[in-house]
Parts: structure tokens; sequence; C-alpha cells
């Protein structure tokens, strides 16, 4: 995360005391573990798989998002009180909620509920981002894409900002997978995906997925890091490595975190525009067909 930190230029941001105060970001994943860097700001845990009222995670995935999200840290603090690995909003609560289990499966009925839970609760918990680290079904039916499309637009109306992963069916044309093809959301690819190397059988070097989507829309809008991310592990007790555009998601979510900490009173299409505006390098510069990559200084500096 240090590396992250440094490639998305945070160094100004935590200069001005920016940490994620008071921000309150909903993750929909496989749950999340007690680990310590989290401290007491998980402050809400739903299950829509099991129905269980105590926190977990059966997987492990959602406890790495959250981390990269808002993780303190804590358990990496070296004789220098340096935290390697704290995540991008430190301070930021998170609300998990478990929509995949152990396998990482899950339905559009549970991702429904799951977004129609945070439109009611939102106010109750100043819900400002949800992040959405997994591609979404992509043997759902057009009718079920179309509900989950049409749910998490209808939330950004209504004030919060969606995050999600492109999906990770690179390098081909068109493989932005659900709910990324939305035309308001905010969808993140990987900016580091052609320096994958085989480690993980499942990626290929230029896994992010891409657009244009079936709609010619430019997807994803914006990149960060998501390759080789180190995050809070499953067993509560350190961190692990993982890969994918659902790493780069939540380093953009946190570092939206920041920016609403700083900007309170902005709307999601307000700080899209902002988004697009401050992102560099841009994609022409690099190649990609996308606004370019998240830069935190940018983003967050008046001027």
């Amino acid at each position: 995360m240090d590396r992250v930190k440094k490639f998305i230029h945070t160094d100004y941001v935590y200069k001005i005391g920016l940490s994620g105060k008071d921000v309150t970001v909903a993750v929909m994943d496989t749950g999340i573990a007690a680990h310590p860097d989290f401290d007491s700001r998980i402050i809400c845990f739903k299950d829509f798989c099991h129905g269980k009222p105590e926190m977990y995670d059966d997987n492990g995935h959602g406890t790495h998002v959250a981390g990269i999200i808002a993780g303190t840290g804590k358990m990496s603090e070296g004789e220098r009180k340096i935290r390697r690995y704290s995540g991008i909003a430190p301070r930021a609560n998170v609300i998990m909620l478990k929509v995949l289990d152990e396998k990482g499966n899950g339905n559009t009925k549970k991702a429904l509920d799951a977004v129609e839970w945070v439109r009611r609760e939102r106010r109750n918990y100043n819900i400002r981002l949800l992040n959405i680290s997994v591609g979404m079904l992509p043997n759902a039916g057009k009718t079920e894409q179309r509900e989950l499309l049409e749910a998490v637009d209808r939330l950004w109306d209504e004030g919060v900002m969606v995050v999600a992963a492109a999906g990770n069916n690179g390098p081909g044309e068109n493989t932005v997978t659900i709910p990324g093809i939305s035309r308001k959301i905010v969808t993140v690819g990987s900016c580091d995906d052609e320096t994958y190397e085989a480690g993980r059988r499942s990626l290929v070097r230029g896994y992010s997925g891409k657009g244009p989507t079936e709609c010619c829309i430019v997807k994803p809008e914006i990149l960060a890091p998501g390759t080789n991310i180190k995050s809070c592990s499953l067993d509560g007790k350190g961190y692990q490595i993982k890969s994918g555009t659902s790493m780069a998601a939540p380093v953009v979510t946190g570092t939206l975190a920041l920016a609403f900490e700083q900007f309170p009173d902005f709307r999601p299409g307000e700080m899209k525009l902002r988004l697009y505006e401050r992102a560099f390098p841009r994609g022409k510069q690099i190649g990609k067909n996308c606004w370019g990559i998240i830069s935190a200084d940018r983003l967050i500096r008046q001027n």
C-alpha cells in the first residue's frame, strides 16, 4: 500500500490532515474479518447470503478490499512508527454487505437487496460511497442486468457515489462487467495490468476489463494500481497480496472518501466531473482509452 499511495500522490492529502474521518463507505463483497486495522469503524454488517448477525468473511476478498479503503495499517507498524500497509482513508467508516459466499459466488437478488438496503439506510449512516469490487454475474439474464443497472443508477441519483471494478476479463474490448457498464457510476480499471506476471493463473497480462460498452460508452473511466496489492488478510493477523480490478476499485473509493471529507457538499455528479478534470496522466498520454489515472493530490487541491 505504501507503493500505491506514492503512485497516486497522497503526500499533500495527508499533510493537510485528511483521513476519511466521518465518511462512510459501504462495500458489497464476501464479508469482513475482525482485523485490528479496522479498529471499531465497521459500523454495520449485513449478511445477504446466510443471514448471520455476526461479522465474518469466509473467503477473504472482502477483508482485503476493505483494508485497501480504510485499514489503519496498525499491524504493519515498524520501529519508525510507519504503517506500510495502511489503507487510503484510514479513518473512514465501513459498512460491509455480504453478497458473495465462500467461493465468491452470488446472485442478482442478493446484489439488488444490498443496493436497496444502502438506498434505505444512506441517511442513517451517512453513506457517501458504495464500492462494488466484483464483476457482477456475467450469466445473468437481460432482465436481471437491467434491474441491477437501474438500481445502481437510482442510488447514484439519490446521492451515493457508486464505484465498480471493470472486471478481469481483458484484454479484449467490450469486457467490462456488470454494473460497470452503467453510464452514471464510476468504473475502475487497473493501470498496471500489463505488468502482471504469472502467479495467479486466472489472470492474464492485460486482464483489466476494457470498453467500449455495447452502448459505445468509454469504460473504465479511471485507472488505479491493482496488481500485487498487499492488504488485510482473512486471519486477522497480517496481510496478503491480491491482484485485479477488485483491488484498483477500492483505491479509487478510498481516494474519493478523502475528497468527500474535503468537499462534503459535493453530489456524485460533481465529484465525478472533478475526477474527470483532474485525472493525470491523461488516457491519451498513456495510450489508454479512458480519462487517465487517479491523482489524489490533483483531486483534493483547490486550484
